[in-house]
């Protein structure tokens, strides 16, 4: 019997579009750009593990972070007060006033002294101070503190601010950096802080595309690839709070649909989890799930809204990590619209609205799941990169190849099994090893998506991988400050302050008096 496989949604390098069209973004500004990112930065493409494209998108931001110091470095030493300086537009963030946002890192051979005579400079030259920082400075030899000044000044203002702060004698380095991308002088990551910013997080990996992969099933067939640009286009231009388009599938797409779903529902009843099978019930009632049928993301979206909070969003192809788990901070999740090929029905080498509608769907309509799902994206906004890989290997062995116990038998919980015949069979029939659901051993486990896996993970209950996985984010995961979501104005919130903390709590104070009074009211 064939088997249906299909490499997941979430890969972890720089990308491309189907069309060959880039967008990218930095800060709240995005590009489009006519050449790859990733065959610019020398990205092996397809024959890299999804482990491999993790430490690739590493080493080429770290890259790019090194480069960026060393071009905006206006050294002391490299320089007079009489040059003339030239100050490289990148750095800077326009405010609403015109004036510009800008980091100086100051090196200092005197304490308060120094800093005092500093800000006065700063006042001297117009510029409005935002924020101070100090720390110790690695080479106690030659200078004893650093400090971050964070302005808004004028540009003109600035270079004379410079200007001045080269000429003092007890200043021995001064750097001109990005405020908003910055902390120090450590590179700060940008994310989404609100849900209508996941317009900006459309960045997709160049794999197997049938505009650029011989390989591709879809590569000979010229009607074919237009579609799925013309597919591909609907993503892109897509906004926030904008109604899914709904797409007409031809003939062969619900062939397509026909043979994959007939065969799944043979084996899902028996396979998959409890939630799966109830929330399928309920899609073919509510939003047309059925073999002759593709349901329309449209309908979906608001079916899934109104259980879990969740709604789709169309998406062109295969999302870079950081993208695709910003999108989950929100409740969203990132669905592709187009059917794969009708000449290879049971294997897609990417992710296609069979493997998002049948294996993703149905258990984002539980309410465990979906928080388990939010609070792995949460986690993920503004982590470092290394721990990026980590979500995606978490993801990979949990969302997208979970296994749980109910009534004492197996069942799949993860999209790849659950829109996979020949998977989920393979992951049941005893050959694989089944490890015990530990995070620590499952965010490094290593990973293939070339083949059908040799480990896979089960988890008591989903429930039990949600408060398994918060302690392992509290205990391992190295972020400065900790990232909360408002569902009342859709924004992720940063609490490093006192004064977000209490904001945090009161809304914990409020939840916490409705179940004190509907316990008193119980009794």
């Amino acid at each position: 019997m064939s088997a249906t496989s299909v490499s997941p949604k979430i890969a972890v390098n720089p990308a491309n579009t189907a069309g060959g069209i880039t967008s990218f973004h930095s800060g709240r500004e995005q590009f489009v750009m006519k050449k790859s990112y990733s065959i610019e930065n020398g990205y092996a493409g397809r024959r890299r593990s999804l482990v491999d494209d993790a430490r690739f998108e590493t080493k080429v931001n770290r890259e790019n972070r090194e480069h960026l110091l060393h071009e905006n470095s206006l050294s002391r030493e490299n320089s007079t007060s009489q040059e003339e300086l030239v100050l490289p537009d990148d750095v800077f963030t326009v405010g609403e006033n015109g004036r510009l946002l800008v980091a100086i890192i100051i090196r200092m051979r005197e304490e308060m002294v120094t800093l005092s005579r500093t800000f006065k400079t700063i006042q001297h030259c117009k510029g409005t101070l935002l924020h101070v920082e100090s720390r110790l400075s690695h080479n106690k030899d030659e200078h004893q503190f650093e400090v971050i000044l964070k302005l808004d000044i004028a540009r003109d203002n600035l270079i004379s601010l410079l200007k001045l702060l080269k000429q003092s004698t007890s200043l021995s380095r001064v750097t001109v950096a990005s405020a908003t991308n910055f902390v120090g002088d450590i590179p700060e990551i940008w994310f989404p802080k609100h849900i209508s910013e996941l317009d900006l997080c459309n960045h997709l990996v160049t794999r197997y595309e049938p505009d650029l992969d011989q390989g591709h099933p879809g590569f000979t067939d010229a009607v074919y690839r237009k579609r799925r640009q013309e597919i591909a286009d609907i993503a892109f231009n897509y906004k926030h709070g904008e109604p899914i388009p709904r797409i007409e599938y031809s003939l062969e797409d619900k062939s397509t649909w026909k043979a994959v779903y007939t065969e799944l529902m043979s084996l899902l009843p028996k396979h998959a989890c409890r939630q799966h099978m109830e929330a399928l019930s309920l899609l073919e009632k509510e939003c047309g799930y059925a073999a002759d049928n593709i349901p329309q993301l449209e309908d979906i979206s608001n079916f899934l809204k109104r259980r879990t909070g969740f709604s789709l969003r169309p998406a062109a192809g295969l999302l870079t990590a950081r993208d695709f788990l910003a999108s989950l901070a929100y409740r969203v999740f990132q669905c592709t619209q187009y059917v794969r090929h009708s000449s290879s029905p049971y294997h897609s080498p990417e992710p296609d609205c069979i493997h998002e509608l049948l294996g993703h769907v149905p258990i984002l309509a539980d309410r465990n799941f979906a928080q388990f799902s939010q609070e792995l994206g949460l986690a993920s906004l503004g982590a470092s990169d290394s721990d990026i890989e980590k979500f995606s290997t978490m993801y990979w062995f949990t969302v997208e190849f979970g296994l749980c116990k109910q009534n004492g038998e197996l069942k799949a919980y993860g999209a790849g099994l659950l829109s996979s015949y020949g998977e989920l069979q393979h992951a049941l029939s005893g050959k694989p090893s089944l490890l015990a659901f530990d995070p620590t051993v499952c965010a490094v486990q290593p990973y293939q998506d070339q083949d059908y896996q040799d480990v896979y993970f089960v988890a008591e209950s989903l429930e039990d991988a949600l408060q398994k996985f918060r302690g392992w984010v509290a205990e391992n995961i190295r972020r400065p400050y900790e990232v909360c979501y408002n569902p009342f104005t859709q924004t992720a919130e940063v609490v490093d302050s006192i004064t977000a903390l209490a904001n945090v709590t009161k809304q914990v104070q409020t939840d916490l008096s409705h179940v004190c009074t509907a316990l008193h009211k119980m009794k």
